[in-house]
Protein backbone atom coordinates (compact mmCIF):
# COMPACT_ATOMS: atom_id res chain seq x y z
CA UNK A 1 0.00 0.00 0.00
CA UNK A 2 1.54 3.35 -1.08
CA UNK A 3 2.78 5.83 1.57
CA UNK A 4 -0.50 8.59 0.84
CA UNK A 5 -3.06 5.64 1.38
CA UNK A 6 -0.67 4.23 4.68
CA UNK A 7 -0.97 7.96 6.31
CA UNK A 8 -4.71 8.40 5.52
CA UNK A 9 -5.90 5.30 7.67
CA UNK A 10 -3.17 5.99 10.20
CA UNK A 11 -3.60 9.49 10.58
CA UNK A 12 -0.64 12.36 9.67
CA UNK A 13 0.25 13.39 13.07
CA UNK A 14 0.69 9.42 14.22
CA UNK A 15 2.20 8.32 11.33
CA UNK A 16 5.06 11.49 11.26
CA UNK A 17 6.71 10.07 14.41
CA UNK A 18 7.91 7.10 13.00
CA UNK A 19 8.58 9.85 9.43
CA UNK A 20 10.89 11.59 12.16
CA UNK A 21 12.39 8.57 13.42
CA UNK A 22 13.59 7.09 10.03
CA UNK A 23 14.71 10.64 8.60
CA UNK A 24 11.66 11.01 6.44
CA UNK A 25 12.10 7.75 4.42
CA UNK A 26 8.69 6.86 3.55
CA UNK A 27 9.49 3.53 3.16
CA UNK A 28 11.50 3.29 6.55
CA UNK A 29 8.86 4.98 8.16
CA UNK A 30 6.44 2.17 7.35
CA UNK A 31 8.86 -0.95 8.02
CA UNK A 32 9.06 0.95 11.30
CA UNK A 33 5.13 1.17 11.75
CA UNK A 34 4.82 -2.57 10.91
CA UNK A 35 7.78 -3.53 13.90
CA UNK A 36 6.12 -1.37 15.83
CA UNK A 37 3.15 -3.82 15.59
CA UNK A 38 4.67 -6.63 15.66
CA UNK A 39 6.41 -5.98 19.11
CA UNK A 40 3.17 -5.38 20.59
CA UNK A 41 1.68 -8.69 18.72
CA UNK A 42 4.18 -10.99 20.65
CA UNK A 43 3.53 -9.26 23.92
CA UNK A 44 0.09 -9.83 24.26
CA UNK A 45 0.16 -13.77 24.97
CA UNK A 46 2.81 -13.16 27.64
CA UNK A 47 1.16 -10.51 28.82
CA UNK A 48 -1.73 -12.40 28.93
CA UNK A 49 -0.37 -15.12 30.92
CA UNK A 50 1.12 -12.60 33.32
CA UNK A 51 -2.54 -11.50 34.15
CA UNK A 52 -4.10 -14.61 34.42
CA UNK A 53 -1.52 -16.09 36.42
CA UNK A 54 -1.67 -12.99 39.03
CA UNK A 55 -5.12 -13.21 39.45
CA UNK A 56 -5.51 -16.69 39.92
CA UNK A 57 -2.78 -17.13 42.27
CA UNK A 58 -4.19 -13.87 44.47
CA UNK A 59 -7.72 -15.70 43.66
CA UNK A 60 -6.68 -18.63 45.91
CA UNK A 61 -4.60 -16.29 48.42
CA UNK A 62 -7.66 -14.61 49.37
CA UNK A 63 -9.83 -17.34 49.51
CA UNK A 64 -8.05 -18.89 51.93
CA UNK A 65 -7.55 -15.41 54.31
CA UNK A 66 -11.27 -14.53 54.12
CA UNK A 67 -12.06 -18.58 54.01
CA UNK A 68 -14.92 -17.14 51.62
CA UNK A 69 -14.40 -18.39 47.87
CA UNK A 70 -17.08 -15.55 47.14
CA UNK A 71 -14.43 -13.24 49.05
CA UNK A 72 -14.47 -10.77 45.99
CA UNK A 73 -18.14 -10.17 46.54
CA UNK A 74 -18.82 -10.01 50.57
CA UNK A 75 -15.92 -7.71 50.91
CA UNK A 76 -17.97 -4.83 49.18
CA UNK A 77 -18.42 -4.14 52.55
CA UNK A 78 -15.51 -5.65 54.26
CA UNK A 79 -11.82 -4.40 53.43
CA UNK A 80 -12.84 -2.15 50.57
CA UNK A 81 -14.46 0.04 52.64
CA UNK A 82 -12.38 -0.33 55.73
CA UNK A 83 -11.95 2.93 57.33
CA UNK A 84 -8.27 3.57 56.85
CA UNK A 85 -9.28 4.34 52.80
CA UNK A 86 -11.51 7.01 54.08
CA UNK A 87 -9.15 10.14 54.53
CA UNK A 88 -9.06 13.95 55.85
CA UNK A 89 -8.12 16.40 52.70
CA UNK A 90 -6.28 19.13 54.74
CA UNK A 91 -6.32 21.66 51.86
CA UNK A 92 -9.88 20.99 50.57
CA UNK A 93 -11.61 20.30 53.73
CA UNK A 94 -12.80 17.21 52.24
CA UNK A 95 -13.15 13.68 53.18
CA UNK A 96 -11.87 11.95 50.15
CA UNK A 97 -12.77 8.52 50.20
CA UNK A 98 -11.11 5.71 47.90
CA UNK A 99 -13.85 2.91 46.89
CA UNK A 100 -12.03 2.02 43.94
CA UNK A 101 -12.06 -1.60 44.43
CA UNK A 102 -15.63 -1.85 45.58
CA UNK A 103 -16.42 0.29 42.41
CA UNK A 104 -15.26 -1.77 40.32
CA UNK A 105 -16.40 -4.81 41.30
CA UNK A 106 -20.01 -2.92 41.29
CA UNK A 107 -19.04 -2.18 38.15
CA UNK A 108 -18.39 -6.08 36.86
CA UNK A 109 -21.60 -6.85 38.19
CA UNK A 110 -23.54 -4.27 36.32
CA UNK A 111 -22.14 -5.46 33.57
CA UNK A 112 -22.38 -9.00 34.00
CA UNK A 113 -26.31 -8.61 34.94
CA UNK A 114 -26.31 -6.64 31.70
CA UNK A 115 -25.29 -9.13 29.82
CA UNK A 116 -28.18 -11.69 31.12
CA UNK A 117 -25.23 -13.91 32.74
CA UNK A 118 -25.61 -15.26 36.11
CA UNK A 119 -23.34 -13.14 38.37
CA UNK A 120 -20.96 -15.47 40.09
CA UNK A 121 -17.41 -14.70 42.16
CA UNK A 122 -15.19 -16.53 38.62
CA UNK A 123 -17.10 -14.24 36.32
CA UNK A 124 -16.69 -11.32 38.12
CA UNK A 125 -12.85 -11.68 38.86
CA UNK A 126 -12.76 -12.81 35.27
CA UNK A 127 -13.76 -9.21 34.33
CA UNK A 128 -11.34 -7.58 36.79
CA UNK A 129 -8.72 -5.00 35.10
CA UNK A 130 -4.87 -5.34 35.56
CA UNK A 131 -5.12 -2.21 37.32
CA UNK A 132 -7.39 -4.25 39.83
CA UNK A 133 -4.80 -6.87 41.12
CA UNK A 134 -1.63 -4.57 40.83
CA UNK A 135 -3.66 -2.18 42.99
CA UNK A 136 -3.55 -4.74 46.03
CA UNK A 137 -0.10 -3.90 46.05
CA UNK A 138 -0.28 -0.42 47.05
CA UNK A 139 0.55 0.47 50.49
CA UNK A 140 -3.47 1.26 51.52
CA UNK A 141 -4.83 -2.19 50.66
CA UNK A 142 -1.63 -3.88 51.36
CA UNK A 143 -1.62 -3.33 54.97
CA UNK A 144 -5.17 -4.06 55.17
CA UNK A 145 -4.72 -7.64 53.78
CA UNK A 146 -1.72 -8.00 56.13
CA UNK A 147 0.22 -8.65 53.69
CA UNK A 148 -1.34 -11.56 51.83
CA UNK A 149 -1.33 -10.66 48.52
CA UNK A 150 2.96 -11.42 48.41
CA UNK A 151 2.70 -14.83 49.28
CA UNK A 152 1.75 -15.38 45.36
CA UNK A 153 5.64 -14.88 44.81
CA UNK A 154 7.05 -18.17 45.91
CA UNK A 155 10.51 -17.55 44.35
CA UNK A 156 10.93 -13.63 45.25
CA UNK A 157 14.19 -12.50 45.88
CA UNK A 158 15.83 -11.79 49.37
CA UNK A 159 16.01 -8.41 48.95
CA UNK A 160 12.91 -7.99 47.15
CA UNK A 161 9.07 -6.62 48.91
CA UNK A 162 6.18 -5.08 48.33
CA UNK A 163 7.32 -1.99 47.09
CA UNK A 164 9.84 -3.97 44.22
CA UNK A 165 6.90 -6.16 43.36
CA UNK A 166 4.23 -2.96 43.09
CA UNK A 167 6.81 -0.60 41.02
CA UNK A 168 7.66 -3.71 38.67
CA UNK A 169 3.75 -4.53 38.58
CA UNK A 170 2.93 -0.91 37.68
CA UNK A 171 5.64 -0.58 34.94
CA UNK A 172 4.25 -3.36 33.53
CA UNK A 173 0.47 -1.94 33.70
CA UNK A 174 1.22 1.37 31.85
CA UNK A 175 3.17 -0.54 29.14
CA UNK A 176 -0.04 -3.17 29.04
CA UNK A 177 -2.30 0.08 28.44
CA UNK A 178 0.01 1.59 26.03
CA UNK A 179 -0.29 -1.85 23.42
CA UNK A 180 -4.19 -1.79 24.23
CA UNK A 181 -4.81 1.67 23.00
CA UNK A 182 -2.52 1.08 19.81
CA UNK A 183 0.41 3.63 21.38
CA UNK A 184 3.31 3.23 19.99
CA UNK A 185 6.04 1.66 22.14
CA UNK A 186 9.57 1.88 19.81
CA UNK A 187 10.36 5.38 21.11
CA UNK A 188 12.32 7.55 23.17
CA UNK A 189 11.36 11.26 22.61
CA UNK A 190 12.14 11.27 18.86
CA UNK A 191 14.12 8.55 18.07
CA UNK A 192 13.56 5.04 17.84
CA UNK A 193 14.23 2.66 20.65
CA UNK A 194 13.54 -0.70 21.82
CA UNK A 195 15.19 -0.65 25.20
CA UNK A 196 11.68 0.09 27.50
CA UNK A 197 10.32 -2.76 25.54
CA UNK A 198 13.00 -4.61 26.25
CA UNK A 199 13.12 -3.89 29.77
CA UNK A 200 9.52 -4.49 30.24
CA UNK A 201 10.07 -7.97 28.66
CA UNK A 202 12.53 -8.89 31.59
CA UNK A 203 10.51 -7.59 34.18
CA UNK A 204 7.69 -9.86 32.87
CA UNK A 205 9.60 -12.84 32.62
CA UNK A 206 10.95 -11.72 36.29
CA UNK A 207 7.27 -11.87 37.54
CA UNK A 208 6.62 -15.16 36.27
CA UNK A 209 9.96 -16.61 37.06
CA UNK A 210 8.90 -15.21 41.19
CA UNK A 211 5.06 -16.86 41.13
CA UNK A 212 6.78 -20.05 39.52
CA UNK A 213 9.95 -21.34 37.70
CA UNK A 214 7.65 -23.79 35.12
CA UNK A 215 5.68 -20.80 34.08
CA UNK A 216 9.08 -19.17 32.22
CA UNK A 217 9.53 -22.62 30.64
CA UNK A 218 6.08 -23.05 29.70
CA UNK A 219 5.67 -19.80 27.99
CA UNK A 220 9.00 -20.07 26.01
CA UNK A 221 7.54 -21.47 22.62
CA UNK A 222 4.99 -18.61 22.54
CA UNK A 223 7.47 -15.93 23.99
CA UNK A 224 8.50 -14.09 20.21
CA UNK A 225 9.05 -10.63 22.22
CA UNK A 226 12.78 -10.41 21.65
CA UNK A 227 13.01 -11.89 17.99
CA UNK A 228 10.02 -8.90 17.44
CA UNK A 229 12.52 -6.60 19.05
CA UNK A 230 15.52 -7.89 17.37
CA UNK A 231 13.94 -7.35 14.13
CA UNK A 232 12.83 -3.99 15.29
CA UNK A 233 16.20 -2.65 15.55
CA UNK A 234 17.21 -3.67 12.29
CA UNK A 235 14.44 -1.58 10.32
Amino acid sequence: MRFEKVRLYISTPRIGRYLQATGNSKPKAIKLYKANLNVSQAFLPVIAILEVSLRNRINTILTGHFSDPDWIINQKNGFMIDPSLTHHDKRTGKMIKNRYLKGEVERAEKRIVKSGIAVTSGKIISEQTFGFWTDLYEVHHYKILLGRPIQIFTNLPAAHGRKEVNDALNKIRMFRNRLYHNEPICFNGANKDFQNAEDIHTLVLSILSWVDLDLIKWIRDIDGVQKQIDKGKRT
